[in-house]
């Protein structure tokens, strides 16, 4: 199993289309709308309210899992999220592998935190170090300037999550999203994956389970 993270932003519909849910007390909506916003993964960005999928896949580029958050969420804040949703299931007896070998994603990943989870779990991190930390590494001290493991060629499958977001946006429902609430906007996101890991299939595979 081979770990490979990625985030994409989704353009998101326009605050003046949310409405409060059944159930919900419409005073707390009207007192404080950003929480009521972000309730439904809808976050201010540079281009106005925007919903952001963070996505991980495997090798193939097929979908291992989804984590939707409001636009202005930071990357890296939602890594150990992302991967407390990684489980595959093996082809034999066995509970879900949730460790992949590796994981490979970009500068946004780069921080001592992500790196020491991933080292206590034993998961290779293929991670380039961002151009600040580097400065910030060497002006410390000569002992603490020592670069963090890269390997360079295995980075270059990053372009696979890539690949994989643009089989995605294929779906024009998760390239724009138009769900208001963000449990069916995410139940999209997850039904596209579906697709994708059948399309995969061999089709003798597929006619053997039905």
């Amino acid at each position: 199993m081979d770990g490979v993270g990625g985030l994409h932003d989704q353009s998101g519909p326009s605050a003046r289309c949310w409405r409060p849910q059944k159930g919900a007390t419409a005073g707390d909506e009207l007192e404080d709308p950003a929480r009521a916003s972000a309730g439904q993964a809808l976050g201010r960005s540079r281009g106005g309210l925007t919903t952001k999928i963070h996505f991980a896949c495997d090798g193939r580029g097929l979908p291992l899992a989804v984590v939707v958050t409001p636009g202005n969420i930071n990357d890296s804040t939602v890594f150990d999220t992302v991967m407390d949703e990684l489980r595959v299931p093996r082809t034999g007896a066995g509970r879900p592998r949730r460790r992949p070998d590796a994981v490979i994603a970009d500068k946004a990943y780069s921080s001592r935190a992500i790196r020491q989870v991933l080292r206590r779990r034993g998961i290779q991190a293929v991670i380039p170090e961002r151009a600040d930390q580097k400065a910030n590494r060497l002006r410390r001290s000569k002992a603490s300037g020592r670069p963090p493991a890269f390997d360079r060629d295995l980075y270059k499958a990053r372009n696979v999550v890539e690949r994989s977001f643009n089989r995605l946006k294929q779906f024009r429902a998760i390239a724009t999203r138009f769900d208001k609430l963000a449990t069916r906007y995410k139940a999209g996101v997850h039904l596209a994956a579906l697709i994708l890991w059948l399309r995969e299939l061999p089709q003798d595979s597929l006619s053997e389970r039905t």
